[in-house]
């Protein structure tokens, strides 16, 4: 049979069928991901068959984007390692201690944003942040008869800004692997649009707390948490070195697996000396992540501090690695068969400037995002479709990476139907509707990512670095 080259209609035919069982699927009936990602891959398998595309040229398609995908998911994998040891070592309680002790009674709002973006930077877990500090914060913020909405709204947008720009999140992992650019790249790329979203958001939480009336209160349950860190951890300045290595190398532009592999073996090192960590456990922390057991038997932590604790290890990664190579099974078949070309050719015809392609590109994370809840396809989905559409635009991919976290990551979390919403509202007390406009980073990174492609700031060119 002669090969056909697909008419739009029958190139968007599959992505139609995707976004249905995904909004049905997942966000209905609360499926599995993977298997409905791969029954969208059977469904375009046979359109493509039907237009004369061989199973060998869809294998071909499903190995190549998985095989330029595997450098960065060996460093989503290293970061769990990553982190097990930071933990165990006592270098992210650390951080983790002195940050809370900021906490201000007057501007709990303010306040609160920061806290939470401290610890989900240093943990790369917005979930996390928001159980463990934010419940304290909540707290705090009920003592001080303060409004509830606006320090839940705070809290959350301080763990999804900590959360986009650490390089133990998931998703910042996730963003530069779908669109083809390197962890740090995207990272920095990411400071021109996190950076005015998060002044805009500091500035009006200042007013609020400015303006707002409350007595004093006890922060019982942040001097609480305080207590427990310092209580089964020992703390001192060199547990600040494998923080060191990182951002040193990251500076210097070394390569990531050897900085995290080396920053690792430091972590380890330090968690024997400082913490009387044994080897077994400082190995079982590179791959099943930390756990409070590993502190021996007279630890004592509270059940939200533990939870927040609880993390890392390369284990920890399998899920989002399962997720990427499914949806890259259905990226590869729908790339060989050509649709993702006819669709691209589409979109540049209708989208003339940089400026149309940006906008596009979050109008379609945005709807992934509300369709399906989920921060992983709200990135994947969009990014496999408009990568190419960069590239022949002569952009950077990692303007793309930056778009995605700005219009999918930070969205989610303000979908009351989304795993995200559910958690954070029933964490927090507070419904997603009633904090969702005090979360003012998480709707403000895309109002300047769509300014910049408009006017051209901050956009990068192909082979250049900003």
């Amino acid at each position: 049979m002669n090969r056909k080259d697909p008419s739009l209609l029958w190139s968007v035919i599959p992505l139609i069928v995707l976004l249905v069982l995904l909004a049905g699927g997942y966000g209905y009936l609360g499926l599995k991901t993977e298997p409905l990602l791969l029954l969208a891959a059977v469904f375009t398998g046979c359109v493509a068959k039907v237009h004369g595309l061989t199973f060998d040229e869809m294998m071909a398609g499903i190995k190549e984007k998985i095989n330029l995908a595997m450098p960065s998911i060996l460093v989503l994998i290293s970061v769990g390692m990553l982190i097990g040891t930071w933990m165990i070592a006592g270098t992210v309680p650390m951080m983790i201690y002195y940050g809370i002790q900021i906490v201000s009674a007057k501007y709990i709002v303010f306040v609160s944003f920061i806290i939470a973006a401290i610890v989900s930077i240093v943990t790369g877990t917005s979930w996390g942040a928001v159980g463990s500090v934010g419940v304290a914060l909540i707290g705090v913020a009920t003592g001080l008869d303060a409004s509830l909405p606006a320090t839940a709204g705070a809290v959350v947008a301080g763990a999804y800004f900590g959360d986009k720009l650490s390089p133990f999140s998931d998703t910042t992992n996730l963003a530069p692997i779908v669109a083809g650019t390197d962890l740090w790249s995207h990272i920095r790329h990411m400071l021109w649009t996190t950076v005015p979203a998060m002044i805009v958001a500091l500035v009006f939480y200042f007013i609020v707390g400015f303006t707002s009336r409350g007595g004093d209160a006890s922060s019982a349950r942040v001097d609480q948490f305080a207590s427990e860190l310092s209580s089964n951890f020992t703390f001192n300045l060199l547990l600040l070195l494998p923080l060191v290595i990182v951002l040193g190398c990251a500076v210097a532009k070394l390569p990531i697996l050897p900085t995290i592999l080396g920053s690792s073996i430091v972590a380890g090192f330090l968690a024997i000396v400082f913490q009387g960590a044994s080897l077994k456990n400082v190995f079982l922390s590179t791959t099943a992540g930390f756990s409070p057991e590993m502190l021996g038997e007279d630890a004592v932590l509270g059940d939200e501090m533990a939870k927040l604790l609880t993390q890392g290890g390369m284990e920890s990664m399998a899920s989002v690695t399962l997720l990427a190579f499914c949806a890259f099974s259905f990226a590869g078949v729908l790339s060989a068969y050509g649709a993702l070309d006819t669709i691209i050719e589409a979109l540049l015809n209708l989208a003339r400037r940089t400026g149309d392609l940006v906008l596009s590109t979050v109008v379609s994370c945005i709807t992934v995002a509300f369709a399906t809840g989920s921060s992983y396809l709200s990135i994947i989905i969009p990014g496999e479709l408009f990568k190419d559409a960069y590239k022949r635009r002569g952009l950077d991919p990692k303007n793309l990476s930056r778009t995605l976290e700005d219009s999918g990551t930070v969205i989610v979390p303000l979908v009351p139907w989304s795993a995200a919403g559910v958690y954070m509202s029933g964490v927090l007390g507070v419904s997603v509707l009633d904090y969702a406009p005090w979360a003012v980073f998480c709707y403000t990174g895309f109002i300047f990512a769509i300014l910049w492609g408009y006017t051209g700031v901050g956009i990068a060119k192909a082979q250049t670095r900003v």
